[in-house]
């Protein structure tokens, strides 16, 4: 009888759980969100789940305002996965900020004169969906190939190194005391948890060990500055248009720490996509960055800085794709996205001989 029983309930969280439609029950919540912020009237309507973003959701959606005026809009919150008995769990991504967090870091951009997506309104975690903000859907590309191969954008990438320095020194500008609480890391900091994480692996890497006591014998270079770091600052997490950067997206690395690590972060090789004459994204020159990191209010900048900050983000992309490969290889997270980052280790091991030689 007890065997019956258990049977029977194992079939209704079976049938509860291939009732749930994520893409139902998050129409659901922002219908309902949507009146408070729009309107009676306000209505959802092509409600897409994108394939960008691997350790967040992000979905597209247009509001239709009572009027008929059309708001096209992103929403950008924690994966939702659902339990047997049909309630939400929190996924923990283990990475970076909270979403509420990350929304009011743009928001306080946005004040500074940086280029964003304004934030329309926010979703609190509850029994319905994860937390998360919802923002404008700018009007541009994203895909760093296309920016880089596109004709249109020809005008765009001339001026877009400057408009990067220029948007970074407004970002770095803002003052601690204005910032949300986070996690603070300076250099020293940062070289022994990413040295920490690729020996936990046990493989061999000299070129990337090399790398590390390269770095660590001219911590002088990085400088001693501390402020607002985006963390992933690079060609593929900017909106471009036309006339240039529209937008800076993906705050969810957002530290504390030495702010010329994000000018070196774009000119990672990675971040190129095989356009490696261009240092910086593959569109621009270094001088053109530290021109446009001037214009902006930006502190000065030595060419060792951006040179050390380079090394840096090769060697930290470097055990990033360390991680991916046994996250991979030991079943942690088994996905072909992982597998192939995983490959490029080697080339970010090149990568990095050749920026110490």
């Amino acid at each position: 009888m007890a065997d019956g029983r258990l049977s029977a309930d194992k079939g209704v969280c079976s049938q509860l759980m291939q009732n749930i439609s994520p893409e139902k029950a998050l129409h659901e919540v922002l219908s309902e969100k949507i009146l408070t912020v729009y309107g009676a009237g306000a209505r959802v309507e092509s409600l897409k789940k994108l394939s960008t973003g691997a350790s967040r959701e992000t979905w597209s959606f247009v509001v239709v305002t009572a009027k008929t005026m059309c708001v096209p809009l992103i929403l950008k919150r924690d994966p939702v996965v659902y339990r047997a008995n049909g309630t939400i769990a929190k996924e923990e991504t283990g990475l970076g900020v909270e979403r509420a967090v990350e929304g009011k870091l743009i928001e306080l951009a946005e004040g500074a004169g940086v280029p964003v997506p304004g934030v329309s309104f926010y979703l609190s975690e509850n029994e319905k969906t994860t937390s998360g903000f919802v923002m404008e859907h700018l009007q541009g590309e994203t895909l760093g190939r296309r920016i880089l191969r596109e004709e249109s954008y020809a005008a765009a990438r001339r001026r877009l190194a400057f408009q990067c320095g220029q948007a970074a020194a407004r970002l770095h500008g803002i003052a601690l005391g204005d910032l949300p609480e986070l996690e603070c890391r300076t250099a020293r900091e940062q070289l022994e948890q990413d040295h920490d994480t690729m020996n936990r692996f046990g493989h061999p890497y000299p070129g990337f060990e090399y790398s590390f006591r390269w770095l660590e014998e001219r911590l002088e270079w990085a400088g001693e500055g501390l402020g607002l770091v985006h963390g992933d600052f690079r060609n593929g997490n900017i909106v471009v248009n036309a006339d240039g950067l529209r937008g800076i997206l993906d705050w969810e690395l957002a530290h504390v720490g030495n702010p010329v690590s994000d000018l070196g972060w774009i000119c990672v090789r990675s971040w190129r996509y095989g356009h490696v004459s261009k240092p910086v994204g593959g569109f621009g020159e270094i001088s053109e960055l530290l021109a446009g990191y001037k214009a902006g209010g930006g502190n000065p900048v030595s060419p060792e800085a951006i040179h050390y900050w380079e090394v840096f983000g090769t060697l930290r992309w470097g055990v990033l794709c360390i991680a991916m490969t046994f996250s991979h290889l030991h079943g942690t997270q088994t996905s072909l996205e992982k597998a192939v980052i995983g490959r490029r280790t080697a080339e970010t091991e090149y990568d990095l001989l050749q920026l110490v030689n």
